[in-house]
């Protein structure tokens, strides 16, 4: 039986990963990730979900094309008025916003020379994916970031996928009252503030 061939310790250590350099209170709630992988963001209506991934995004342009597939929403007003409180003309070179793409047509695009390194899916349950599919396509595009949106059910993302998609990733996001409270591989932890005002609102203060 053939195995694949053990990585030694000496050998990790000493393996280049392609980064993103976060600074400031990026850094301090994300660390220093991998240009790669899958995060999951989750949260109730109404506490910041779009707000935040739209400011992800902008920043993530930083570092490389980000695109915005809206599956659930759609190019609506709504989203157009999240679109300028978020600033995102201000990178729109790097940001590019896709209107319910269906999902074998987000693959071709993925697939196409310069495509985006940064892929966000709003939301999860509108992709509509099964475990394998979701699996597959981590294996076909292991250099791109993926990051889903979801609904949740309680304090948990909803549905099975979404659950399974939790436990997978670098960098899990709870949203709650206008703040992202973060699970990161990568380091940092601090929560962070998507709207001061909200926070305030809802937490009573801002820290």
């Amino acid at each position: 039986m053939a195995f694949k061939r053990a990585v030694s310790v000496d050998q990790i250590l000493k393996k280049k990963f392609k980064e993103m350099s976060f600074e400031g209170k990026w850094e301090k709630s994300f660390g220093i990730p991998e240009m790669s992988g899958v995060w999951i963001v989750w949260g109730h209506s109404g506490n910041g979900k779009t707000n935040f991934a739209l400011q992800l995004a902008r920043y993530l342009t930083t570092f490389g094309k980000v695109v915005y597939n809206t599956l659930e929403e759609g190019a609506r007003k709504s989203f157009a008025l999240a679109v300028q409180r978020s600033n995102m003309k201000s990178v729109k070179s790097k940001f590019s916003i896709l209107d319910r793409e269906p999902f074998e047509d987000l693959k071709d695009r993925l697939r196409a020379h310069k495509s985006p390194h940064v892929i966000i899916i709003d939301s999860l349950q509108y992709l509509d994916l099964k475990k394998c599919e979701y699996t597959s396509l981590k294996e076909e595009f292991p250099d791109k970031l993926f990051i889903f949106i979801s609904h949740a059910e309680g304090k948990h993302p909803k549905g099975s996928l979404a659950g399974f998609v939790r436990y997978d990733a670098d960098v899990k996001i709870w949203i709650q009252g206008y703040k992202a409270i973060i699970t990161s591989r990568f380091g940092g932890g601090e929560d962070y503030i998507i709207w001061d005002l909200g926070v305030a609102d809802y937490w009573g203060d801002i820290n």
